[in-house]
């Protein structure tokens, strides 16, 4: 009985990856892939690079699951349309900097040498202040509201309805914010809902006053 409901459940998680895989742009299926998440307590749905021009998309299998289908497809096209934005998360030069910057600092405090422990302490001020300036708050709920706006295009492009495809990305944030205990994580979801709430707005009175 365990044995056969294992099966079964691979089955499903293989299914869906599938599913996802079919969601993706033709642009974007050479380089894109699809995989289960294997972390630890992974984020539902997440892109990382795994090499030169390949990007990952990773999905929660377990918490995806309870989400409805058309909430899932909306949530899979955000994360589409962070890689075609080219905000997915990166660790650049800067940590790179960062990491010899401080390595230099630490060397040169034990050999004394002040012009050498100055441009070791430039360099991580420098890239500290690009990691900060990239990772804000503010520029990643940017990011997170442009790639909304994406998402609702590309659920046109792949046949819902404009009103559909807010509805179905509304709802899904909603689930979000319920199931998300931590408070800054949650706050995120709640400034991307209000936001989609104003787009919709704008996007029926646009219709209403360009009646087709």
């Amino acid at each position: 009985m365990t044995s056969s409901y294992a099966t079964s459940t691979a089955r499903a998680d293989i299914g869906e990856l599938r599913r996802l895989k079919g969601l993706l742009p033709p642009e974007l299926k050479s380089w894109v892939t699809v995989e289960a998440s294997t972390a630890v307590n992974p984020p539902l749905v997440v892109s990382e690079e795994i090499g030169r021009d390949q990007v990952e998309i990773q999905v929660d299998l377990m918490k995806w699951d309870n989400l409805a289908l058309d909430q899932r497809n909306l949530l899979f096209w955000h994360e589409v349309a962070r890689i075609q934005n080219d905000t997915i998360p990166r660790d650049g030069w800067e940590m790179a900097a960062l990491a010899i910057g401080l390595g230099g600092a630490v060397g040169e405090l034990w050999v004394q040498d002040g012009l050498l422990l100055f441009l070791a302490l430039a360099l991580c001020g420098v890239s500290g202040f690009r990691l900060y300036q990239r990772n804000s708050g503010e520029k990643v709920l940017r990011e997170a509201f442009d790639a909304d706006e994406k998402a609702i295009a590309l659920a046109t492009r792949f046949g819902y309805s404009l009103p559909n495809a807010y509805k179905s990305l509304g709802s899904a944030l909603k689930v979000l914010i319920e199931q998300t205990p931590k408070k800054r994580q949650r706050k995120k979801y709640e400034s991307r809902l209000d936001a989609l709430k104003k787009s919709a707005a704008r996007a029926k009175a646009k219709a209403k006053a360009n009646p087709a």
